[in-house]
């Protein structure tokens, strides 16, 4: 008889007798699952033994004569490292005050068990206070911050497009600093959002600096993923000189062709960050599997200048004929751009006579143009939106570089934040084979861990900490939808935090097991 037969037994009744004689005692021995450590390399039988905090056991428990206070049965499972977002919107969940937002079910129940937050210049100015805060009130997953350069800018120059002068320059670099002293990754931007798409290259370089002699890494919201502005192109390539000059890693975030005027255009941006690389810089990028993006409708529409000041300078400006009328141009164009009214959704809004609609919809129940039904929508609050703008060639060819990283750019409104890693593994491993299992794990694990600094996660090996995953691939999937996407996913069996069961047989434990991370430390 197989021995995966006998093992339940054997657990049963000699357990004792075999703790008496064992070499090594272990708190949680994962047993009878397929191995994917989070190297790349090829699935194998092996057993994972979890002392603490750290994975202190890989190999055969019945040879090495290891024994456990608890013993997971993993026939027939994976056993994964937990996956690392690079790029998440859940500071303000990891902040709140309520114990269930901080748990961050939405990430666990994907099998993430570390996120990456403050991206797109949102990040905190104070870093150590929210990495005590963290330790003090607890999380569900492990964080990591960025310290981000939209916040710096606000607090030195406020709204509005002036340039940042040399004390202004002095100001955001002595932040930087301080932020990264505390732990932080690095420095991230969002160059297509105001204010912070006013400053120019060389203000991103000059800030960016002090990030990197601290060994953080860049993270960069293109300044254009489309045709707005210096095109998607022309935003890799000032991407890749902020990274050189700077002398720092680059990461570009939620990686993509956005809009009709550069579908196709993968191919190029792949070639300008192979060579590169090929030169010797660091450039990595996460990318969501999805063919929609989530923003709100102002970002979507608006152009950039008439943001300039904030929104009281905004409504001035569509009260204003003249101005007007110019605005008005420049919303159609961006309108164009994003594949038109049918192709924005309105995914979350506190106005529910406009949620789950089309703008197109929108403007034809009023009788008005989409931008008009548009500009009355941001005026009025804005709303969360879901554009779909992105061909599904140009998600698979960047999906396949080795450089492009998993990451969900979880947002409220979007079903990325609650999907993203099991839509991943069932359209584009297990329906499309556009990458293996095996790599899959790896670029939602070690490679994040790697490419960002995090130091001893994304691996199943000895010293490890304990983020461990338990699953059958087949079963995770999605349940969140663009009309629904709230819902939470499921197929994973055991998600373990720290050496905690976070979902123990798929369902939540009330552990809140996870810590803020600080750059490169244990």
């Amino acid at each position: 008889m197989p021995y995966r037969f006998l093992r339940p037994v054997f657990i049963a009744s000699l357990a004792a007798p075999l703790a008496l004689g064992a070499q090594q005692q272990v708190d949680i021995l994962i047993r009878g699952g397929r191995v994917i450590d989070g190297s790349g390399s090829a699935a194998r039988p092996a057993d994972v033994g979890i002392t603490g905090d750290r994975i202190t056991f890989v190999g055969d428990a019945a040879s090495g004569r290891v024994a456990a206070a608890r013993t997971i049965d993993a026939t027939g499972q994976v056993v994964t490292p937990g996956f690392i977002d690079p790029h998440t919107h859940t500071f303000g969940d990891l902040q709140n005050a309520q114990r269930q937002r901080r748990q961050n079910a939405t990430y666990l129940m994907q099998g993430v068990t570390t996120v990456i937050t403050g991206n797109d210049g949102g990040g905190p100015i104070d870093v150590d206070a929210s990495l005590k805060r963290y330790a003090s009130e607890g999380i569900g997953t492990n964080a990591a911050l960025y310290i981000g350069f939209g916040s710096l800018r606000q607090r030195v120059l406020g709204p509005g497009s002036a340039a940042a002068n040399a004390s202004q320059l002095d100001q955001m670099k002595q932040m930087v600093v301080r932020a990264m002293d505390a732990g932080a990754l690095g420095l991230s931007t969002g160059l297509y959002y105001a204010p912070q798409n006013y400053a120019s290259t060389e203000e991103v370089i000059a800030v960016a600096r002090e990030a990197a002699t601290r060994g953080g890494v860049y993270d960069s919201h293109l300044r254009d993923e489309s045709s707005y502005t210096i095109g998607l192109v022309g935003a890799v390539a000032e991407a890749i000189r902020i990274g050189r000059e700077a002398r720092l890693p680059v990461h570009i975030a939620h990686i993509k062709a956005l809009g009709v005027d550069v579908w196709g255009r993968s191919d190029s941006v792949i070639a300008m960050i192979k060579a590169a690389r090929a030169a010797g810089q660091v450039i990595t990028a996460d990318q969501y599997p999805y063919t929609a993006s989530g923003t709100g409708v102002g970002a979507s529409l608006l152009p950039r200048w008439a943001e300039a000041g904030g929104r009281d300078s905004l409504r001035l400006r569509a009260q204003d004929p003249a101005t007007r009328t110019r605005l008005l141009a420049d919303m159609r164009e961006n309108l164009r751009r994003r594949n038109g009214a049918k192709s924005l959704l309105i995914t979350e809004a506190d106005r529910k006579d406009i949620a789950g609609k089309t703008l197109e919809q929108i403007a034809t129940a009023r009788g008005v143009e989409p931008v008009i039904a548009g500009l009355d929508i941001i005026l009025t609050g804005d709303a969360s939106v879901a554009s779909f703008n992105m061909s599904e060639d140009d998600i698979a060819r960047f999906m396949r570089e080795d450089f492009v990283l998993t990451g969900s750019d979880g947002s409220d409104g979007h079903p990325r934040k609650y999907g993203t890693y099991p839509r991943k593994l069932q359209v584009y491993v297990l329906g499309k084979k556009v990458i293996s299992l095996e790599t899959f794990v790896q670029r939602s694990s070690a490679a994040v861990a790697k490419a960002l600094g995090i130091a001893k996660r994304g691996t199943i090996a000895t010293g490890a900490f304990a983020d461990v995953l338990v699953f059958d691939p087949a079963k995770v999937r999605e349940r969140s939808t663009y009309e629904a996407p709230t819902l939470l996913a499921e197929g994973m069996s055991f998600v373990l935090v720290n050496g905690k069961v976070a979902v123990d047989a798929g369902k939540l434990t009330p552990e809140l097991a996870g810590r803020g991370l600080k750059r490169g430390v244990e």
